[in-house]
């Protein structure tokens, strides 16, 4: 029987080389041959081969090869491996079996035994058909249903221990049930490989020494979700998790990571077994981006809550763990009352981020097997299952490389072993030496296997890539990869959104300036001017009659006065209207100067002439002593008095105003309104801006403007009341003075009290909208908006309020009854320590040896543990205390 591998060349080989086969090394082996495929059998008569040429020796019979298999023609005329003899040797039948125990979790949170079990196994038989790979050890596989689950594999690791035959090794699945069977490994010696643990808290030489894992930490997906989240220009996430520990440190690391990056976590919610209010809170705290860590089973109550909160579509964005079956939101689930089509239409478009567990490149490793050919035999092996209803189908290649790193490990032990006068066989779990042999070289694995190439950090886990994938159409779609220890990030930009593009990390707030409706500022300017017409034309006509009998007897330089005032005060309404539609921000505080100035000398001109009128007829009219000299007095009234007292009320305005100016000067000032939603459904909102002038103490100087005005505007009330009866030829038009300025005191007392209204009600609503509303309904509808949204989430949290004070009361009920429990538990566990308190419920299980004095030092394998097989924490298999023993159980 012969076989070969064939004819393998490279671009660099010289074919003018030339090997002679002719010396004993190559010759076939006895019992054995070598066949040359592609020569004639002149070129084998002649010997001489091609460089890179390689042939493979084979045995007859049940003989096998112990040696180098392969031998290759090397440039210089010799060939690989020269040193080493090939030779047949017989199949030894009476292997000594080394046992490996397992827990695979066939159902539970993440049933990832479906696949890793029969991938295990396969392992195994290739394993132990190997000769050159423990030729005189068989590996078995005790395994038992972890169910995913602590408690229960509380009990199986205790039966793993406590039942022949010894263990080797510990293959634990999940994280969980892998942090309990880690921790408590150390006590026995024990190394423990873990094909499933994501967990970042295993990462933890202190808390667990022998651990290992061919699956990555968890945390390795956290640098690529920040990528993504740069890439994409995310600066604020939120999170859900489910309690348990892989998934609080998973995010622990995330919020350190996101933290460096400038990213904002701004809302983390957490849930045991019932999601429902957590998704409820990210709906009501607008969260967009959001990172769901939890098991495969949650996921599909979190997506059935998600579907009925309306969390999903163009607006939001899902990020997954990526080893969930492919379809798993499509499996029946009693414990949601979802379709699958409502599931369906929730999950579109989320992202997962999955460590890469299949090699993508063709190729060969340890097992002689390409990444391919094993998901073939895979399948042959499940029966034809569906892999997408399979559980950890995906983590399959790491179970079977998990195999294959302990198949090598121990391998690669058996001649330090010897040297030290042990075999693997003489293993127990009181015995160091061996344990450290193992450490040491599962620490030194290198290897190419179907997940790619096999190599652990300082703290036992894999390094890896990491996949991007989405949801597209109800199928996964790889959009990337990402290199992590590079930084690298390969894209594919297949991505696909339901909206244009990317959501927005949060809604879009668009700020617009809100300016003076243009049709109500002409036309109140359009009056403004009638007003500055009519007051020129009394003015004209003022000046035109000055010397008639009747015009003097009215003080015509106070009309004149008036006049003038009152068109400054309508000149106002040009500068009241202009606003940043119009000029520049720079220029906008000459514009409040105007408007200040205009309005309040306008006011000192109009008002302080009719005040003057009034004070003066009260003054000398009402004063007893003098009423025999009326006549007398109205024929020498002196007019500078007049004009003086206007100058003076004048003065008083514009020495405060100055002040004003110089100490606190008018800038523009920007105030924001109640955001407003724009119809249609478009992920944005509406802040509504207005330019208004304004000082730091505006409240002040408008205090101090108004109550010297107003006390103005009530002495002249009284003045007028008081004169009412008074007739003078001098002053003729007092009594049109004083309805004027009852006219005057109304309006303007009434200012503040509009100012109020257009600040604080729905009058504000008509300025910054920029226009009046056509109708009643709109504006009633426009002004209330604000109150009614306030009162419909004032609502909605009443009523979330409520359920939550309900599920308090509930688990506070639950929790008194758990405690109940515990006191009675703790009681029965008491009268049963004082039951077995006899020494000899102690005496170790039947067939093993009593433990002697442990003696010797610890490995120097182990330095880099510093708490590894402490001699005062250890636990035998032999000499197990029972207070101990509660290790197991926590």
């Amino acid at each position: 029987v012969f076989k070969t591998i064939g004819l393998v060349f490279s671009l660099k080989s010289d074919w003018l080389s030339e090997c002679n086969i002719s010396c004993a090394i190559i010759r076939p082996p006895r019992d054995g041959g070598i066949r040359y495929r592609g020569l004639t059998q002149e070129q084998v008569r002649r010997a001489v081969l091609p460089v890179d040429y390689e042939i493979e020796y084979i045995c007859r019979g049940n003989r096998v090869i112990v040696g180098p298999k392969v031998r290759k023609c090397l440039p210089n005329g010799t060939w690989t491996d020269l040193i080493q003899r090939s030779r047949c040797c017989e199949f030894n039948l009476s292997k000594k079996k080394l046992y490996i125990g397992a827990l695979f979790p066939m159902s539970g949170g993440w049933p990832g035994g479906q696949a890793c079990l029969p991938a295990a196994q396969m392992a195994l038989d290739l394993v132990n058909k190997r000769a050159d790979i423990l030729p005189e050890y068989q590996l078995e596989l005790i395994h038992y249903d972890s169910m995913c689950d602590p408690g229960e594999a509380t009990k199986l690791l205790y039966d793993l221990l406590y039942t022949e035959p010894i263990k080797v090794v510990l293959m634990p699945g999940c994280s969980s049930v892998s942090t309990l069977v880690a921790e408590a490994a150390r006590m026995w010696n024990l190394i423990v490989l873990s094909y499933g643990s994501s967990s970042p808290a295993l990462s933890n030489r202190q808390r667990f020494p022998t651990f290992f894992r061919t699956h990555p930490s968890a945390t390795l997906h956290n640098p690529t979700r920040v990528q993504l989240f740069q890439k994409w220009k995310w600066t604020k996430i939120a999170t859900i998790q489910q309690t348990t520990e892989v998934f609080t440190s998973t995010l622990d690391d995330l919020e350190e990571r996101v933290k460096e990056a400038g990213i904002e976590i701004s809302v983390r919610q957490s849930f045991l077994t019932d999601p429902a209010v957590a998704v409820k809170n990210l709906k009501r705290q607008d969260a967009r981006i959001i990172v769901g860590l939890f098991y495969e089973t949650e996921a599909r109550k979190v997506f059935c809550e998600v579907y009925k909160e309306k969390l999903y579509g163009k607006k939001y964005v899902w990020f997954l763990i990526g080893w969930y079956a492919d379809n798993w939101f499509k499996i029946k689930d009693p414990s949601i009352n979802c379709t699958v089509e409502q599931m369906s239409e929730a999950v579109e478009g989320h992202v997962t981020t999955e460590i890469v567990m299949l090699n993508p490149e063709t190729v060969r490793g340890a097992s002689n097997l390409t990444s391919q050919e094993f998901l073939a035999q895979l399948m042959s092996k499940l029966g034809g299952k569906n892999p997408e209803e399979t559980g950890g189908f995906q983590e399959a290649p790491l179970a079977y490389d998990a195999v294959w790193a302990l198949a090598l490990a121990l391998n690669k032990t058996v001649g330090p072993l010897k040297a030290k006068g042990h075999r693997l066989e003489d293993f127990n779990y009181n015995n160091r030496d061996i344990t450290a042999e193992i450490y040491r070289a599962m620490n030194t694995s290198s290897f190419e296997g179907v997940s790619g190439h096999v190599v652990f950090d300082a703290q036992g886990s894999r390094m890896a890539w990491t996949l991007i994938e989405q949801l597209q159409g109800g199928s996964y779609k790889k959009i990337g990869y990402y290199d992590s220890t590079k930084g690298n990030l390969s894209w594919y930009g297949n991505d696909k959104w339901i909206g244009l593009g990317p959501p927005a990390d949060q809604t879009v707030v668009i700020e617009e300036f809100r300016y003076l409706s243009q049709k109500i500022f002409v036309s109140v300017s359009v009056f403004a001017g009638l007003g500055i017409l009519l007051g020129i034309i009394c003015l004209t006509s003022n000046i035109y009659n000055s010397n008639v009998r009747y015009i003097q007897n009215s003080q015509p330089y106070l009309n004149n006065m008036t006049a003038v005032g009152c068109m400054m005060a309508l000149a106002a309404v040009f500068p009241l209207g202009i606003d940043g539609l119009h000029v520049h921000r720079r220029q906008f505080p000459v514009v409040c100067q105007f408007r200040l100035w205009l309005l309040g000398l306008g006011f000192s001109l109009a008002y302080g002439s009719m005040f003057t009128k009034i004070w003066w007829v009260h003054t000398v009219f009402t004063k007893k002593d003098e009423k025999k000299d009326k006549r007398k007095v109205n024929q020498h009234l002196e007019p500078w008095k007049l004009y003086a007292t206007v100058g003076v009320l004048l003065g008083i305005d514009i020495l405060s105003l100055m002040i004003w100016q110089i100490v606190d000067p008018l800038h523009i000032t920007v105030e924001k309104f109640t955001r407003e939603a724009p119809k249609g459904d478009l992920d944005v909102l509406i802040q509504p801006l207005l330019e208004h002038c304004s000082s730091e103490k505006m409240n002040t100087w408008l205090g101090v403007v108004y109550g010297y005005k107003g006390l103005l505007l009530l002495l002249g009330i009284f003045l007028a009341y008081e004169t009412k009866s008074i007739s003078t030829e001098k002053i003729n038009d007092h009594r049109a003075v004083g309805m004027a300025i009852y006219n005057v005191a109304v309006s303007s007392l009434c200012l503040p009290l509009a100012w109020k209204l257009v600040h604080d009600f729905q009058m504000r609503r008509l300025v910054t909208r920029g226009e009046w509303q056509s109708d009643a309904q709109e504006t009633m509808k426009t002004g209330s908006s604000t109150n009614n949204n306030d009162e419909e989430k004032s609502r909605q949290l009443e009523r979330e309020n409520k359920e939550l004070q309900k599920i308090i009361q509930e688990k506070e009920e639950r929790v008194s009854e758990l405690r109940n429990q515990l006191s009675e538990r703790q009681a029965l566990r008491s009268r049963r320590r004082a039951s077995t308190s006899d020494p000899r419920s102690l005496a170790p299980p039947p067939g093993y040896p009593v433990p002697i004095s442990d003696l010797h030092p610890i490995p120097p394998s182990f330095g880099n543990s510093s708490s590894l097989y402490q001699p005062d924490s250890k636990i035998s298999r032999n000499n197990c205390h029972t207070s101990r023993l509660q290790l197991l159980y926590k």
